[in-house]
């Protein structure tokens, strides 16, 4: 009833419910870490690119106000203030990356096992743990140190910049604190980062650098306004030239409709000429369309393999000549004729011999596959032999770096198997059959693998040899000898011989134990 005391029973089951829940939302499945270190692997490269594009910009500052002075002196200023600012505060997060990664890259050196990554306690020790208010309360001054720089030396004559940093780099109300999903107050920092897996705190600490590296872009392309000129008198390395492509690979005989355009945000100007190869064939007009700050392509993709473009897009500036150097690649891939069709249970390879594959993985050129496991070697290109040895599995290990600089990696397990027994043979046939007298001396005793995938060859070294009424013999080699022929010559008609434990080897391997192979009853007619 309401307002009645809770029996310990039900405090009990309350408790249970509790830890229940709790084990819930702990229980974070593999496929969320790997989406956060997708993420975190995306802004981190997206950080690096904003960053050469941040150091262009501000050269071009520093020109301007060398060679031309005047507001460019005061414009200096104000970007070298928000560089320092910038810098600072991001070194500062980077070192908080790599104290809670410490433990992780002394087993994961480059941070790709995102999976291991579901444990926050490295950052917790730092800011949620007793004793670590200090710590906390500086990373959130750190952040309003920051915002309040930025505003003060850039938002007092830009104001239209203000909101869009507040958003950035916003902490909660005065008290730091967000309402969360209960309408009930939560400081910022634990809404954000307590508990959490290391991988999302380290994709949510990266973020925030990226905001910084974002905030320090719009400062300096504010300041360059439309004084962002191609002059000769700057130097023509702060400039690049992008491919732009609707995807990153096309199929052989597919039109490849790419972009190169410049390496600059906004407002690019048209090309005045355009000098380009592909593959060092010269461009024609047919071959391009000038559009807004590059030329639009209109080739065909071409073979499978890696495509160059280079040379020069030309822009003209107050009558003076400037070239933006062009090297970009594209890649092509073939077509598939065929479907991909495994049967997950199969996935089996046999002790003993040379098992051979393929590996391959779509995109990348064989010569870039690096596949390993125990027992496995490349015999050329894609095909490989894998001889396996112990255990009851091997797990082959393939790895490639894509085009683009990405790293692509899988794991195939296969099941060891050994080979099946083989089976006993004479004069081309096995189990129980007649034959002629005569036949049986002039015979020979074989072994053969039935229904075995591979065409494998066994050698017989001795069988036993029985006779009715007769001690058996064993046999060296693969015929009857003297001393069987002659218990051979006084068997009778419709009287039975059994050749029995057959041993045999495999003669490019004859280490390995075959099993028992299967016996011949023969009848004499």
């Amino acid at each position: 009833m309401a307002g009645a005391k809770e029996t310990p029973r039900q405090k009990l089951i309350s408790l249970m419910y509790l830890v229940f829940i709790t084990m819930l939302a702990l229980n974070v499945s593999k496929e969320v870490l790997d989406g956060f270190g997708q993420m975190y692997e995306k802004i981190s490269d997206a950080n690096v690119r904003v960053d050469e594009s941040n150091n262009a910009l501000l050269e071009n500052i520093l020109v301007n106000a060398e060679e031309k002075g005047g507001k460019w002196i005061a414009h200096k200023r104000t970007a070298e203030q928000i560089k320092k600012e910038s810098d600072a505060f991001f070194n500062s997060i980077e070192e908080i990356k790599t104290t809670i990664t410490e433990k992780q890259r002394e087993k994961d050196p480059d941070l790709k096992e995102f999976a291991q990554m579901d444990k926050g306690e490295a950052l917790d020790v730092i800011w949620f743990k007793e004793g670590s208010e200090e710590s906390k309360n500086n990373f959130i001054d750190m952040i309003q140190e920051y915002k309040m720089h930025v505003i003060q030396v850039f938002g007092s004559r830009y104001p239209e910049s203000i909101d869009m940093v507040e958003a950035r780099f916003f902490t909660g109300d005065q008290n730091n604190n967000i309402k969360n999903r209960d309408d009930i107050d939560e400081p910022w920092l634990d809404a954000s980062f307590k508990g959490f897996p290391l991988i999302s705190s380290l994709a949510k600490l990266t973020m925030m650098q990226n905001d910084i590296r974002q905030t320090e872009h719009d400062v300096f392309a504010t300041l360059m306004g439309k004084e962002l000129k191609m002059s000769s008198k700057v130097n023509q390395s702060n400039y690049t030239s992008l491919l732009v492509t609707e995807k990153g690979a096309y199929y052989q005989g597919e039109k490849f409709d790419g972009s190169v355009i410049l390496g600059r945000k906004g407002g690019a100007q048209n090309p005045n000429g355009v000098a380009l190869t592909l593959d060092g064939r010269e461009l024609n007009e047919e071959d391009y369309d000038l559009i807004p700050g590059g030329v639009k392509l209109n080739v065909k993709a071409g073979n499978p393999g890696d495509h160059l473009i280079e040379g020069d897009l030309i822009f003209l500036n107050d009558g003076e000549e400037s070239k933006i150097s062009v090297s970009q690649t594209y890649t092509v891939i073939s077509k598939p004729n065929s479907a991909v069709i495994s049967a997950d249970k199969m996935n089996v390879v046999y002790r003993g011999v040379q098992n051979p594959m393929t590996i391959s993985i779509p995109g990348i050129q064989d010569s870039k596959v690096k596949a390993s496991a125990p027992g496995l070697k490349r015999v050329r290109g894609s095909k490989y032999n894998v001889f396996p040895s112990k255990g009851t599995e091997v797990k082959i290990n393939v790895s490639g770096t894509l085009p683009d600089g990405k790293r692509v990696s899988s794991v195939s397990t296969f099941r060891i198997k050994e080979i099946p027994k083989p089976a006993g043979y004479f004069r081309g046939k096995s189990g129980s059959f007649s034959i002629p007298k005569s036949s049986l001396e002039r015979g020979t005793v074989e072994a053969r693998l039935e229904d075995f995938d591979f065409d494998l060859p066994l050698r017989t070294k001795s069988f036993r040899f029985r006779a009715p009424g007769q001690t058996s013999i064993v046999i060296q080699g693969n015929r009857l000898d003297k001393k069987a022929k002659s218990m051979l010559s006084r068997i009778k008609n419709g009287q039975t011989v059994i050749i029995s434990d057959i041993e045999v080897i495999i003669p490019s391997n004859p280490s390995y134990k075959l099993g028992q192979t299967s016996p011949i009853s023969i009848t004499v007619n």
